[in-house]
């Protein structure tokens, strides 16, 4: 019986070591391949682990998933072991007269305060990681955000109050060819300079959204009546695709989220033409609205501004 067991543990050992190498390998391939396809910030056919960071917020929260991880790793090993030597030792055919043993000072003790420095190791650089992504230090650009049933409004204080929304891009209007992806791309990206501190302001207009970027490590609610600061830092070119995620009513699906990063020549270049175009495109609807409120009868000017937001 002992050598049954023990060949079922060796097989089994042999096997989650082949399945954890072919895992590490087709990891490092598809990330591998991610890259080369420039998937920057988006996710990937049969992505393993968590996107690749695209700035410092990410890589901190890489450091702290694998921390968390080597952990867990190391208690799932030991927690096997003991019970590999229970499963051996310790069967009724090994040893047929059990221990009476009902208290030992010494275990009662381990396995309470074992336990309580693993949670403090994981809790110091949890809370660590929570301040440091909580409010922007010597920001470099300020952006308001406001979650909207369904779209994102963004605007720029700093850059003479340029504001403009954001859409999703229809299933049937993505055009591959130009690098759109479906479900992810907007019309309207949100557009920062490339090693640039953006602090971030999140509100909502009518229910809770989220702001959700992985590849940049940023995610805050958009509250309505509230005002939550963030912030993110894109350390390279690219595009990075985020979504709301929380559940915010029928077309919550239609909130994606693309951060397109620039140099800081390419950004302000983007900045002038911006406050041109979206300034002349948003010009007829704001007459026709304002022409509809002329015209409408009493009673009905909340109602036309409800339809035009």
């Amino acid at each position: 019986m002992q050598r049954v067991i023990g060949r079922w543990f060796r097989l089994t050992g042999a096997a989650m070591a082949t399945l954890a190498a072919l895992t590490f390998f087709m990891g490092s391939a598809m990330n591998a391949a991610a890259a080369a396809e420039q998937m920057i910030g988006a996710p990937v056919p049969w992505g393993i682990g968590l996107q690749e960071a695209g700035g410092v917020l990410k890589e901190r929260i890489h450091e702290f998933n694998d921390l968390v991880l080597y952990i867990i790793i190391a208690i799932t090993v030991f927690v096997f072991i003991l019970l590999a030597l229970v499963v051996v030792k310790f069967n009724a055919r090994a040893n047929p007269v059990p221990s009476k043993t009902s208290h030992h000072t010494g275990l009662e003790i381990a396995w309470t305060v074992i336990p309580v420095l693993i949670l403090v190791v994981i809790a110091i650089p949890s809370f660590r990681l929570v301040y440091y992504e909580d409010r922007a230090r010597e920001a470099d650009l300020t952006i308001n955000v406001q979650g909207r049933q369904w779209y994102w409004h963004y605007e720029y204080p700093d850059q003479g109050g340029l504001a403009f929304d954001s859409r999703a891009i229809l299933a049937e209007d993505i055009n591959p060819a130009a690098g759109q992806i479906r479900n992810l791309s907007v019309d309207e990206p949100l557009v920062v300079p490339v090693g640039a501190n953006i602090r971030v302001i999140t509100t909502g207009q009518d229910v809770i959204h989220s702001f959700f970027v992985p590849s940049l490590g940023v995610q805050k609610y958009t509250i309505p009546g509230r005002a939550l600061e963030t912030w993110f830092r894109a350390d390279r070119e690219g595009i990075f695709y985020g979504q709301c995620n929380q559940i915010c009513g029928t077309n919550h699906s239609m909130m994606p989220i693309a951060v397109r990063a620039v140099p800081a020549a390419e950004f302000q270049a983007w900045v002038e033409d911006a406050k041109k175009r979206l300034a002349s495109a948003d010009a007829p609807a704001v007459a026709a609205t304002a022409l509809a409120v002329a015209e409408a009868p009493a009673g009905t000017t909340l109602q036309i501004a409800e339809a035009r937001r």
